[in-house]
């Protein structure tokens, strides 16, 4: 079973739709003792690190999601849901993640940027991965953010896309998942990624 986590951020309805058009048993919720029980872990995200943050810590999420990550469950972050799983995120302040993965989210600084960072972006591979089987150099997929990862552990990276700065687009470590993009609105090239997360996670 995967569980999409409802913590009070938009965009949940489009994430669950996109993988259950993969024929995935999916569910929404916040409840902690069906997060336990789940196989794999999805947490999307649109909008402030501060509100979504505050959000996990008022339903008791934080350390359910730690915990899950620690005995290996597929913990999977989308957009701001990827940020989320980091130490520490700049944005409009300076807020502690979840601290899954090593790194901090900052701000676009290039003042000839339009920011936020919107629309279609090529990605680049950096290393294999199931994630990215099939994937090619003409591949693009779809953005919307102002703040991007300065990653930590640059072996974590399996895709970056350019925009002003190499921006981290999938990350992996071990267990731990993130697209700074949105799969479910990233037509055939996002259906082939989660599928590929699919096969890796069931």
């Amino acid at each position: 079973m995967i569980v999409i986590v409802d913590y009070g951020v938009g965009n949940i309805r489009n994430v669950e739709r996109a993988f259950t058009k993969l024929n995935m048993e999916v569910i929404v919720t916040r409840e902690i003792e069906k997060i336990d029980q789940a196989s794999a872990i999805i947490l999307p995200g649109v909008g402030a690190f501060r509100d979504a943050i505050n959000n996990l810590k008022k339903y008791d999420l934080v350390e359910c999601l730690r915990r899950n990550a620690e005995k290996g469950t597929w913990i999977i972050g989308i957009c701001l849901g990827m940020q989320l799983l980091y130490d520490k995120s700049y944005e409009d302040g300076e807020y502690d993640g979840l601290g899954l993965l090593r790194g901090d989210i900052v701000k676009f600084v290039d003042s000839e940027l339009k920011v936020p960072h919107m629309g279609w972006n090529q990605l680049v591979k950096r290393r294999d991965d199931e994630i990215a089987r099939g994937l090619s150099e003409n591949d693009y997929v779809y953005f919307v953010h102002s703040y991007y990862l300065r990653n930590e552990n640059p072996d974590s990276v399996i895709c970056t896309s350019y925009y002003g700065v190499d921006v981290p687009a999938i990350i992996r470590k071990n267990n731990i998942i993130g697209m700074q993009f949105h799969p479910e609105k990233s037509s055939a090239v996002g259906v082939k990624i989660l599928n590929n997360i699919k096969e890796l996670i069931v």
